[in-house]
């Protein structure tokens, strides 16, 4: 069998993991995105000196928000990730 080369991900999975790692338990937690903008000149034909100015618009990071409904991109800490059963010591 092949070796795996890449993994992909859905919006759900990606918040579900953020909200793992980051110890959530409670509340609704949406995918947030945070975007760059930059701006260059380039050219759009080959072999042309033709230049055209384009925008370049880079992903800065990814993270949580809260959220307000579950949706595609939201997730319920509650219910991905549920506070560990408090377990009481045994009296002797």
């Amino acid at each position: 069998m092949a070796e795996a080369t890449r993994y992909t991900f859905s919006y759900k999975e990606v918040v579900e993991a953020l909200i793992k790692q980051q110890g959530l338990h409670e509340g609704l937690w949406t995918l947030a995105v945070e975007f760059g903008l930059g701006a260059t000149n380039i050219i759009t034909t080959e072999g042309s000196t033709e230049l055209s100015p384009a925008a370049i618009i880079p992903i800065k990071a990814l993270g949580l928000q809260r959220g307000i409904e579950v949706n595609s991109i939201t997730a319920d800490a509650a219910v991905v990730n549920p506070r560990p059963k408090q377990t009481s010591k045994s009296k002797k």
